[in-house]
């Protein structure tokens, strides 16, 4: 594995591959929405363990955009998204140094076997998926005892739904429904919450911009009692 870095190591953009018609990679270049974008990914990583991480799972890369620096903490890096493009993107990946093995399927019935993950990694996917019960389960059973799930969430409240539009012209209501609430419930039925960050970090619901957590698979919490949840600011992000 290769050193962590301060500086995000994305697929450039030039290398993107358009999966979708919510595949908005190219964002992360914009001026002031792509650091909104980008701060996902600086959220993702804070919460990934430091530790030595045999297999990574990616649930919804979309062109990989994230890869790169998924692949400097792990020694075997997957992937699964419901677009039929895993090939190429696997291929763009490996014009930049990147091995991944990539599959076209949903999170609802993944093809991989039981307790086969030490971390699970999904930015602003799990809202989109339709049986988020089912994909809850599925996400455990994938996930070894002593594993993490690390998520992020994009807020809800009427003032983020807004900005959204008036940055981007895309609806949140379209995209996502009401699967915003649903998801957290079902999440929190096979999960538990170990760490919590949001950006911003302070301020109420009603500009709350993203909602991560670092969760683990509840049937085996017992033994491992949650850690202090926290919320950080920009300036302490890698």
């Amino acid at each position: 594995m290769r050193q962590r870095r301060q500086d995000l190591r994305l697929l450039p953009e030039t290398a993107l591959i358009k999966t979708g018609p919510v595949d908005h990679a190219d964002w992360n270049f914009r001026p002031l929405l792509g650091w909104i974008q980008r701060m996902r990914f600086k959220l993702i990583l804070s919460l990934i363990p430091r530790q030595p991480i045999q297999r990574i799972l990616e649930v919804g890369y979309g062109s990989g955009i994230l890869m790169p620096e998924l692949s400097d903490r792990c020694q075997e890096l997957y992937g699964i998204d419901i677009h039929p493009c895993n090939q190429e993107v696997q291929a763009q990946l490996k014009e930049f140094q990147v091995d991944a093995h990539l599959f076209s399927g949903s999170a609802e019935a993944m093809p991989f076997e039981d307790q086969f993950f030490d971390c699970i990694v999904a930015v602003s996917s799990l809202e989109f998926i339709e049986h988020v019960e089912v994909a809850c389960k599925e996400l455990r059973r994938v996930l070894k005892p002593d594993g993490c799930l690390v998520m992020v969430t994009p807020g809800h409240s009427p003032l983020v739904d807004l900005g959204l539009r008036l940055l981007t012209g895309e609806s949140a209501n379209r995209d996502y429904g009401d699967r915003r609430h649903s998801l957290m419930s079902a999440i929190l039925t096979h999960f538990t919450i170990q760490k919590r960050r949001t950006f911003p970090s302070i301020g109420t619901s009603l500009i709350l911009l993203y909602n991560t957590l670092r969760l683990l698979p509840r049937s085996t919490t017992v033994d491992r009692p949650p850690e202090q949840s926290l919320s950080i600011s920009t300036p302490n992000l890698p």
